[in-house]
């Protein structure tokens, strides 16, 4: 039994869902979002979604979860936004952006510019005594966490000095070094 997709999600004012087919449509203030379901049925009654399976086939449970969890995220992306947020620890490392290219410096010989699609906005925060933070905001959960995650992997943090890309509030487990 699927606790989580037995669970309406509420819609929010200002945030219209369509279903068309095996298609859900979410449009809000912020953008709007498809996505493509199957073995699973969306119905909308009075500003509720509902998830529903047809039977309780081990797919079916499966996908019962996670397309209602889909259409929430989607729900408070296109009400709210998603944001990441990733500190840049280590000498020398740096971020800076024009427009929608971000340019980082992590220690390679060449700096690493990245342009961003267009439904992602980044900010860059760089103070004086403070590491670099690069912020990612976006309605899409799924494009906001991609590009952090391909960010991160370009300098993951090491566990003796800490140093990396990392996200803010990220607990790192750190090890001991050589003892002499």
């Amino acid at each position: 039994m699927s606790r989580i997709g037995n669970n309406p999600v509420a819609i929010p004012e200002g945030v219209t869902v369509e279903v068309k087919g095996n298609e859900v449509v979410v449009k809000g203030k912020l953008g709007e979002l498809t996505q493509e379901f199957s073995a699973v049925e969306i119905k909308i009654e009075d500003s509720q979604v509902w998830v529903t399976r047809p039977s309780d086939s081990k797919d079916n449970k499966a996908k019962h979860g996670l397309y209602r969890a889909l259409v929430k995220n989607m729900i408070e992306g296109v009400s709210k936004g998603w944001t990441k947020e990733l500190e840049l620890v280590g000498v020398g490392y740096r971020a800076s952006n024009q427009g929608q290219k971000l340019d980082v410096a992590l220690g390679f010989s060449h700096n690493i510019v990245l342009e961003l699609a267009p439904e992602c906005k980044v900010e860059t925060i760089s103070e004086k005594g403070k590491n670099p933070i690069i912020k990612l905001t976006s309605f899409d959960k799924q494009l906001v966490g991609q590009i952090a995650a391909k960010i991160r992997g370009w300098r993951k943090p090491e566990p003796y000095k800490g140093k990396g890309v990392k996200f803010v509030g990220e607990q790192l487990r750190r090890k001991a070094g050589k003892s002499a």
